[in-house]
């Protein structure tokens, strides 16, 4: 088996378990006495109310935004779908699995009778310019496709993906191209798109939005509810008291400090363990941040089991390379990252950092302003003087970050790759490829573009490599990032939810954000 696939593990990230692949050809057409429009008793039924810890403004097939990924997994499909409770993949669009005609070319049949929501036909030509959509130059996603010679429709039925080098995880990849109709603009995928999966957007508002059953799905997860409704509850007080309030039926992110009062109303809480994690970003561009042993300084000031401890009531665990020690291509780097207050006063002395003053950029999000008081403290124990200011992550990305020539200093924020997969390859290179983390926020293509360029090699090398010799070089690749030190994760942390057992049925917790909620009916 390729060593790429043992990377693609399940979110239970204590168990190294392979990514489950479904041989057999999913997608099928149903008949209509059970697809989800049927009137007997297996129709849908009843409201399962969300409490999301996000908002967005933004749904498009290609959103980042959390709330617009977790919502869009019921409504929007891509070739193969996973199971976000375990990341096992399945056909979803397509027929079945990729049907092998090289090393390097695949061909994949949609479903048959497949439609979009609207009742229009889905065609080849749709996946297309899905694909297409995925991979342009505004859309992060492209990183993921590096190893895609060119994606074409063969006939209206069938997709030809032709590959650079042979590829084994093409299916786990093609997740995350989402499938809407060629026709529609980019303002409209934005604000309600359309797409093949068991719901479709009822109303998107600011604050609210609800889905029903899509009364042209065939696939094999129909719809099991009349109507789901997120509530964007971004504070988390607002969730706990809606979830006590029984205003909601499931409740994403909860505070950890909350567990024992939701178990004792009644309520299933569960963590997982994830690749969630709270990093700091450094403006690369900008001195003394230029100098990779002021970035270490930094990252080993902060007392991270302390943090853990305190601000994060014992749900994380501590980072000590970029990928968790579950991950089967975990490497401990050779350059050592733990706290170590001596050993980070010394690097910012050796650096003629000492003393200075600094501004510390965060997101609002409750759970990171929790931890700005230790690692203001921490950083200051060091003899410096931190300035902090908080905003919405819209704000910080589109103000501080991504901007022209940026003045920031050090940013902390929330990040969680795995809601694309969690092979090494999704998580190294949504911080760290040729994309608007490298070339913009932190800058790293121009600060130093030798060992960024070194970076990149790394990965097209390991990607394409197998077993033992895989992992080996996606051990060089944690070695060069803990080195650089540009980004880096400093917990991760356990992502915790919650649902009443009283009013949802068939909920399975998962370890990133969003919310799964195919296969889930209301009582």
């Amino acid at each position: 088996m390729r060593m790429r696939k043992h990377f693609a593990t399940g979110a239970a990230m204590a168990a190294a378990a392979t990514m489950v692949l479904t041989a057999c050809g999913g997608g099928s057409s149903t008949s209509p006495s059970t697809s989800s429009s049927s009137s007997d008793s297996g129709a849908p039924k009843g409201t399962i109310n969300v409490g999301s810890a996000y908002e967005t403004t933004d749904y498009s097939p290609i959103t980042t935004s959390a709330l617009g990924m977790g919502a869009n997994w019921q409504v929007l499909e891509g070739l193969y779908r996973f199971d976000m409770s375990d990341y096992s993949v399945s056909p979803a669009l397509a027929a079945g699995d990729p049907v092998k005609v090289s090393d390097t070319e695949y061909e994949i049949a949609l479903r048959d009778g497949a439609k979009f929501s609207d009742g229009t036909d889905v065609k080849a030509a749709d996946v297309v310019s899905s694909y297409e959509r995925t991979t342009g130059d505004k859309s992060i996603f492209r990183q993921f496709f590096t190893f895609v010679d060119s994606v074409s429709a063969k006939d209206d039925k069938t997709i030809t993906v032709k590959l650079k080098y042979p590829f084994s995880n093409l299916k786990e990849r093609f997740v995350n191209v989402h499938v809407v109709p060629s026709s529609m603009s980019e303002d409209a995928l934005k604000a309600k798109p359309v797409g093949t999966g068991p719901y479709k957007y009822e109303a998107i508002s600011a604050t609210e939005i609800t889905a029903v059953p899509n009364e042209h799905y065939n696939g094999k997860t129909p719809a099991k509810a009349a109507t789901l409704k997120w509530s964007a509850l971004k504070d988390d007080a607002a969730r706990l008291s809606a979830a006590l309030g029984g205003s909601i039926d499931v409740m994403e992110a909860v505070p950890a400090a909350a567990q024992d009062q939701l178990k004792a109303a009644g309520w299933n809480v569960e963590a997982k363990p994830g690749y969630g994690n709270p990093f700091m970003m450094f403006n690369t561009q900008k001195a003394p941040f230029d100098k990779p042993e002021v970035r270490r300084a930094f990252i080993k000031a902060i007392d991270k089991q302390k943090l853990i401890s305190s601000a994060l009531n014992g749900q994380a665990v501590e980072a000590k390379s970029f990928l968790p020690e579950a991950n089967p291509a975990y490497k401990k780097p050779a350059t050592d990252l733990s706290y170590d207050k001596d050993a980070a006063k010394k690097l910012l002395a050796d650096a003629g950092a000492s003393g200075m003053t600094v501004n510390l950029v965060t997101t609002d999000h409750p759970w990171v302003l929790s931890l700005v008081p230790q690692i203001k403290s921490d950083l200051e124990a060091l003899g410096l003087k931190v300035n902090h200011q908080q905003m919405a992550s819209s704000a910080l990305y589109s103000t501080v970050t991504d901007v022209d020539n940026p003045t920031y200093d050090v940013v902390l924020a929330p990040g969680d790759p795995s809601v694309f997969g969690v092979d090494p390859g999704i998580i190294v290179s949504w911080w760290n490829g040729d994309n608007v983390w490298t070339k913009k926020r932190d800058g790293w293509q121009v600060s130093d573009p030798e060992s960024f360029k070194k970076l990149q090699g790394l990965m097209d090398e390991a990607v394409q490599l197998n077993g033992d010799a895989a992992k080996a070089k996606w051990g060089e690749v944690q070695d060069l990032l803990a080195e650089q030190t540009v980004i880096y994760p400093l917990v991760f942390r356990n992502m915790i939810t919650a649902s009443n057992p009283k009013k949802v049925d068939g909920f399975k917790a998962i370890s990133s954000t969003g919310l799964q909620l195919l296969g889930v009916s209301a009582k």
